[in-house]
């Protein structure tokens, strides 16, 4: 008779910071390894500890143990301690997809200076996975992945039937959008299963009998997968003691202390041929919806403009900008990756999802001015490199020249601002510091009319937002510090249809002609419009906005809604009152702004007054440790002011409406949303996610009992049909709802409460985001054809990238005052990451496909050769380089052509 195998996997779980402090939690980890490099030494019987898939731990163990390392590097080369793939484990969908891939190169890279890390795309706690895991898992190399959450396993003798989201197995295939096919192992018993096992033959007994039918309800093979640990947990010393134990209660089994590598290769070999297929990403879909923690996603949402921000500047500016300025040499990798560990450290799922405690949130915010003061170290020198080499002698005399690139992959409009040094002096030029200053002051008032002017002398139309006299000081690389005082005028101007990678060379000078306003935008005191829009704010100050090619007509868009929050920072659970406030009950003040030849701006002040804070039954509640669906706090009867200020701005060449609202939230156990009603008649509507623009229902499953129905985003989330189309962006709120009754876009801006959840009572008041804050977002109407879908959404996502701008002088170059860098000639092609290979010579650029189909994919960068290669830059075969399919990610690897 053939023994059932039970292959026990010792690990822990190391969520690095949580519920303590990173160093509390890091101490702990330092024992942890401590003790693993003692039983290592001690039981020759221990194969092997599972080091939770993330090579941050050891970087966080030798910070402290340095002199271990050769030791730690021993254990690793035997096998013995099982190390990587990733970095750190992430949440997938609050960080961007490059975030996604350059963890797993980075955990990938360190994991290759000691062995070979283990070959397994490790998901264990993330709270969902995201639908492009099987194509992001082979283009790394990996044939499976291991996960949490996200189907139902429903055990061998259920039927699935039609559910797309439930397994009777805990192996199945998981495929993703674009076909791609991988093994995915459920953890259906959860990564404990196997945790703590009794030496005492009495309670092993009692333990086993369990264990093992739990493992064999759902389990495909003989192969049993028991999983020694859970979150935090020390080392079990007398593992392999339990295990002999074990295999004299139960002579048809045989338990094994193993690791992944080897219980992977004996599944594999026994996989049975009725394993169910699950589809695309795996958020719970068909629960009962309370549990998804989807809600993360707006929890501490200054974290998330944050690390918007911070992928902003790293992979859209300080990347692509050190790319075209610097040789394969010169380019700065090294710094680069340091920034990049810097974000990523923020990037597991308690710390990016919010919910921990104040402590872990408020070093976060260190690492993100740390990473993102890298960034711009590297976009700033790259910039001065870059505008170095650009002949500007065309320019006058008296001109003062600046350098606009679009580092983006989409043709770009919009407003950029640039501050033009017009003087300056030295502090070591003649005269003391306040007379010099007198004599810049004097120099101001004198300022001559202005104009901008193109590279070929062409008047732009610009506006003069600021003009003073300021001290700077340069850092020469070759001498010391250069103090001066300046005069700086501040000037905006809008760049219209910049192309992907490209830069135009524009200058301030003074007036020789006068400008030609531009009528393409109309404006009155509550109207604004262009050829493509009209916008009307309304009494109740709700915008009525009208698609001027369609004639369709949206009402109510921009309202504001308010509700009470008695939930946590997992899982937003409305108050008990059931109430809510909107903007359009409350008075408003609208004034024009602007209205000339670069746009239009509105300023609207809408004034409301939502209760103070939930009732006193809340904190009762809380330290209860009620369960949130069990609460009936209601919110207080005292009111304070939330005044919201929004500026909203039509660009004359832009069919995007784009927002940035302004408000000191005194309020606490809230939520506080933006509503854009389409009215349109959809069943489905589509968002940004990972490296695809997934589809999800406007209806959730007829189990789904939340109220409330949560999802997460990128940039944009759009509702459309045949006729028309709504599509929302935004900057780093990664919360949005789609209402079912009407199909209105529901965008969170804020989510205040006071506790972690999960497990216990840990008060968070600073989770209560108390204070200043500003929101960036946006909305664009469309026809909802395909074109103006995928328009729309290269809008939404190019928005989160500003223009680059840097002041040069006049001075001779080899490169043109006007050139693009790079050319991208597919629109549904979404270009994620622009750098140097990593070896080489030569440039990577990759991207995925935006849009629903195939289409031809067209992309050039001078004369250099493409070839497609994975996420680690090694060739792929039987790639089409001439066409992107749908859902496809894909990467080009340029060199120079071989001479023949």
């Amino acid at each position: 008779m053939t023994k059932k195998k039970v292959f026990i996997i010792s690990h822990s779980h190391w969520d690095r910071e949580w519920y303590m402090p990173f160093e509390q939690h890091h101490m702990r980890l330092v024992t942890l390894i401590d003790n693993l490099l003692d039983i290592f030494k001690h039981d020759p019987d221990f194969n092997s500890f599972h080091l939770d898939g993330q090579m941050i731990a050891l970087d966080d163990y030798l910070a402290v143990r340095p002199e271990r390392k050769p030791e730690l590097a021993a254990a690793i080369k035997a096998g013995k301690l099982r190390i990587g793939p990733f970095y750190i484990l992430q949440d997938d969908f609050l960080i961007s997809p490059e975030s996604n891939v350059r963890n797993m190169i980075i955990g990938r890279d360190q994991a290759r200076e000691y062995g070979q890390e283990v070959p397994l795309g490790y998901f264990p706690d993330t709270f969902g996975n995201m639908g492009q895991t099987p194509q992001m898992m082979a283009l790394a190399n990996l044939k499976t992945a291991a996960f949490g959450r996200g189907v139902t396993p429903t055990g061998f003798n259920n039927q699935v039937g039609d559910a797309d989201y439930a397994s009777q197995y805990s192996e199945m295939w998981w495929q993703g959008p674009d076909g791609t096919r991988i093994l995915g192992l459920l953890f259906a018993n959860w990564y404990s299963n196997g945790n703590e096992i009794p030496v005492e033959k009495t309670a092993a007994k009692a333990f086993w009998d369990q264990k093992l039918a739990d493992a064999e309800k759902f389990a495909s093979t003989d192969n049993l997968l028991m999983m020694n640990g859970v979150d935090h947990q020390p080392v079990q010393l007398d593992v392999t003691a339990a295990i002999k134990v074990a295999n004299e209660l139960y002579p048809n089994y045989e338990f094994i202390h193993t690791n992944f590598t080897d219980y992977l290769s004996t599944l594999s070999a026994d996989l049975p041929q009725d394993l169910s297929t699950i589809h695309g990403e795996l958020t719970s879909q068909e629960t009962d919806g309370w549990y998804t923690l989807a809600n993360t996603a707006s929890s501490r949402v200054y974290l998330k403009q944050e690390n918007t921000k911070n992928e902003r500047l790293l992979e859209n500016q300080a990347e692509p900008l050190a790319t075209m300025a610097y040789t394969a040499q010169d380019y700065p990798h090294d710094r680069l990756r340091y920034a990049w560990k810097l974000l990523l450290q923020n990037h597991p799922h308690d710390s990016i999802c919010g919910c921990s405690v104040d402590e872990v949130h408020r070093e976060m915010l260190t690492r993100f001015a740390k990473s993102q003061e890298v960034a711009r170290f590297i976009t700033h020198d790259a910039l001065m490199t870059l505008t170095a080499k650009i002949n500007t002698v065309e320019f006058g005399t008296q001109a003062k020249p600046f350098v606009v690139v679009n580092t983006t992959g989409f043709t770009k409009s919009g407003l950029t601002r640039i501050v033009v040094e017009w003087n300056r002096i030295d502090f070591s030029a003649a005269g003391s510091i306040q007379e010099q200053r007198a004599q810049l002051i004097q120099q101001l008032k004198a300022l001559p009319e202005l104009m901008v002017v193109d590279a070929h002398g062409q008047s732009v139309p610009f506006r003069l937002i600021d003009q003073q006299v300021a001290f700077h000081y340069d850092l020469p690389k070759d001498r010391f510090r250069e103090p001066f005082q300046a005069i700086e005028l501040t000037i905006e101007l809008n760049m219209v249809d910049m192309p992907a990678f490209a830069w135009r060379t524009l200058a301030l000078q003074p007036a020789t002609q006068a400008g030609v306003a531009d009528s393409a935008v109309k404006a009155q005191p509550r109207l604004i419009s262009n050829e493509w829009l009209k916008v009307v704010v309304e009494d109740d100050g709700s915008l009525t906005m009208t698609n001027r090619e369609t004639g369709k007509v949206y009402h109510q868009m921009l309202v504001f809604e308010d509700t009470g929050d008695m939930g946590n920072e997992y899982i937003y659970r409305q108050t008990a009152d059931n109430h809510a406030y909107y903007s359009t009950d409350f008075p408003m003040d609208v004034r024009l702004v602007h209205a000339d030849e670069l746009g239009s701006e509105l300023e609207l002040t809408n004034y409301l007054e939502v209760p103070v804070s939930a009732d006193d039954q809340l904190a009762q509640e809380t330290q209860a440790v009620i369960d949130i669906t069990k609460r009936t706090a209601k919110r207080s009867a005292e009111k304070v002011p939330l005044t919201i200020t929004t500026k909203i701005r039509l660009n004359p060449h832009s069919r995007q409406l784009q927002f940035e609202s302004h408000l000191n939230n005194q309020a606490k156990d809230h939520r506080l949303r933006v509503l854009f009603k389409t009215a349109l008649v959809a069943e489905t509507h589509v968002a940004d996610s990972i490296y695809e623009t997934v589809t999800r229902p406007n209806h959730p499953a007829k189990n789904w009992q939340n109220p409330t129905n949560p999802q997460h985003q990128q940039a944009f989330a759009s509702v459309f049909n045949e006729a028309n189309g709504v599509t929302v962006g935004n900057f780093g709120l990664n919360e949005y709802e789609i209402l079912p009754q009407d199909n209105t876009i529901a965008l969170t801006m804020l989510r205040c409460v006071g506790e972690m959840g999960d497990w216990g009572y840990f008060a968070t008041p600073e989770a209560q985001c108390q204070g200043e804050f500003t929101f960036n977002y946006s909305v664009e109407l469309t026809d909802g054809s395909k074109a103006q879908q995928v328009a729309s959404y290269q809008r939404a996502q190019g928005a989160q990238t500003p223009f680059s701008v840097q002041q040069t002088t006049r001075h001779a170059g080899t490169l043109a005052a006007d050139h693009q860098y790079l050319e991208v000639n597919t629109p549904e092609f979404a270009v994620t990451s622009l750098k140097r290979a990593n070896t080489g010579t030569g440039m990577t650029l990759r991207g995925y496909n935006l849009g629903d189909r195939q289409v031809p994919l067209n992309v050039s960068v001078g004369d250099l050769q493409a070839e497609p290669v994975n996420f680690f830059e090694e060739p792929l075969t039987d790639v089409d380089l001439t066409t992107l399919a749908a859902a496809e990610i894909k990467t080009l690897l340029f060199t120079e052509k071989e001479r023949s």
